[in-house]
C-alpha cells in the first residue's frame, strides 16, 4: 500500500474511533464541514482532543477515503454513478456500515456504527411476542420502521436467539453484512450483495438450494424479492426481513401494492397464509437523557388478520384489530407510547410528538378515554428498565447543557458553527 493510501486509511480510522468513543450512531463526512456525528437522534460536530471541532474535510480527503475503502470493482461502479454500500471494521473501534454517494458531484460518506455485541431480545425492551416470533419454524416475520429505528439490532437479536436455541442452518443475505453472527447451536452462512452475490433476488433463489431452515433477507426492495421471500416461507422455511414502513398496516399495504398484473387475489392469499407477524419500531428519547427506548407496534397474524388480508374490503381495518388485540400480544404505537409515558420512561411531549393519532392520544392523556390504557400493565416493554436500542449519550452531556456551554465531552453542537 502506498504512503498516501496508508495516511488516508489512518486518518479515516482515527475519525471512526473518535465517533465510536462518543457513542455516535452515525458519522457524516462532507466536504467543507468537520465530521458530524449523530448521538441519540441529534447532530453534533465531532471534536478533537482540545474540545474544538475537528478540521473541515476537503473533497480530496474524502476521495482518498473512498479509494482506500473500496475494492477496484466497487470503485468502478462508483465512477459509473452508482451508490455503494460496504462495511468496515476498525480494531478496537467497532464495525461500520458505510454508504458512499455523491452530492453536487462531490463525494459523500455516511457511516453507521454496528455494535460488536448482539444484545438479547430481553435486553432491548421489546415486547415478549418478539421472542415468540423468533421461535417460529416457518412463515414470514417482518421488522419495519424508518431508517435508524433499530431494525437491524432487532433482526440480529432474533437471529442470534435462533442460533443459540435451535439446531438449524441460517442463511443471511445482506447489503452489506452488518452484525457478525456466530455459529452456535445453528450454523450461519452470511452473504453480502455485491461481494458474494449479485442481488437479493438471485441470492434468495439459490439460498433455497443451500439446505436453509431460516433465511434473513436484509430488505425486500422489489416485487421479485418479495415474491421469492413469500415462496420460501410457503415451502416450509422461516423468512425474516425488513421494510421501510412506518407501521404494521402500511407494511401490509406496501407488500400488497408491490404486485403487478392480475395476481392480486392469489398474492393476498399467499401473504395471509405465510405471515407470522409484523414488528414496527420507533426510537424515542428517554426522559432521563440516557439514550432512546423503542416504541413498538405489533401485528400477530391470527385467523382474523388472515381473513382481513385476504379480503380487500377489510384490509383497511387492520389498525382496529391491532388496537383490540392485546390478548394475542398485539399493540399499537400509541398503546406502547402510553405505557412508556405512564411508566416514566419518556416525557409527555415526546409521546405526543411520536404518536400516530395526536387527537385521540391527547384525549387519553387527559383521562377522557383512559380506562383501558391504565389497565395495560403488561402490553408495553418487558424486562424492567428499558435500555438504549442504539448507544447511550456521553455522561454529563444533554441538549440543554450543550446549548449553554458550547462543548461538553468532545461534542460540539452543529448549530454553533457554520
Amino acid at each position: 500500500m502506498s504512503e498516501k493510501r496508508q495516511t488516508a486509511l489512518l486518518q479515516f480510522e482515527q475519525v471512526l474511533k473518535k465517533a465510536s468513543e462518543k457513542h455516535a450512531s452515525d458519522l457524516h463526512l462532507k466536504a467543507g464541514l468537520p465530521p458530524i456525528i449523530r448521538v441519540n437522534g441529534q447532530l453534533f460536530y465531532l471534536a478533537d482532543n482540545q474540545n474544538e471541532p475537528m478540521a473541515r474535510l476537503t473533497h480530496e480527503m474524502i476521495h482518498d477515503f473512498i479509494q482506500v475503502l473500496m475494492t477496484p470493482r466497487q470503485y468502478d461502479r462508483y465512477e459509473e454513478g452508482e451508490e455503494i454500500d460496504l462495511s468496515y471494521e476498525v480494531a478496537s473501534g467497532g464495525r461500520f456500515r458505510i454508504n458512499v454517494c455523491r452530492q453536487r458531484s462531490k463525494p459523500r460518506l455516511v457511516c453507521r456504527y454496528i455494535p460488536d455485541q448482539i444484545r438479547a431480545i430481553g435486553e432491548l425492551s421489546l415486547p415478549p411476542i418478539v421472542e415468540t416470533f423468533a421461535q417460529a419454524t416457518r412463515g414470514l416475520v417482518l421488522v419495519t420502521g424508518a431508517t435508524g429505528s433499530g431494525k437491524s439490532t432487532t433482526l440480529a437479536s432474533m437471529i442470534d436467539y435462533i442460533s443459540r436455541t435451535r439446531s438449524c442452518h441460517i442463511v443471511t443475505i445482506e447489503d452489506p453484512i452488518e452484525f457478525i453472527l456466530k455459529d452456535r447451536k445453528a450454523i450461519v452462512t452470511q452473504r453480502e450483495v455485491g461481494m458474494d452475490t449479485n442481488g437479493f433476488a438471485r441470492a434468495l433463489k439459490y439460498a433455497l438450494r443451500q439446505d436453509p431452515d431460516v433465511i434473513l433477507v436484509g430488505e425486500m426492495r422489489d416485487e421479485e424479492t418479495i415474491s421469492m421471500a413469500l415462496n420460501a416461507a410457503e415451502t416450509g422455511h422461516l423468512v425474516v426481513s425488513t421494510l421501510h414502513t412506518v407501521d404494521a398496516s402500511e407494511t401490509i399495504n406496501r407488500i400488497l401494492g408491490s404486485v403487478s398484473g392480475g395476481m392480486h387475489n392469489a398474492f393476498r392469499a399467499q401473504l395471509a397464509s405465510v405471515l407470522v407477524g409484523v414488528v414496527s419500531q420507533r426510537l424515542i428519547r428517554r426522559k432521563d437523557n440516557r439514550g432512546r427506548v423503542p416504541a413498538v407496534e405489533v401485528l400477530v397474524c391470527n385467523q382474523r388478520v388472515k381473513d382481513m388480508i385476504a379480503d380487500p374490503a377489510r384490509t383497511a381495518n387492520l389498525a382496529q384489530v391491532i388496537d383490540e388485540g392485546e390478548a394475542y400480544g398485539m399493540q399499537t404505537f400509541d398503546q406502547s407510547l402510553m405505557k412508556l409515558f405512564r411508566d416514566g420512561f419518556i416525557t409527555r411531549d415526546e409521546a405526543i410528538a411520536n404518536c400516530s393519532n395526536k387527537h385521540d392520544f391527547q384525549l387519553r392523556l387527559q383521562g377522557v378515554v383512559g380506562g383501558d390504557w391504565r389497565q395495560q400493565e403488561n402490553s408495553g416493554v418487558s424486562g424492567g428498565d428499558p435500555l438504549d436500542m442504539a448507544d447511550e449519550e456521553p455522561t454529563g452531556s444533554n441538549p440543554i447543557n450543550i446549548e449553554i456551554e458550547g462543548v461538553i465531552n468532545g461534542i460540539v453542537p452543529r448549530r454553533k458553527r457554520g
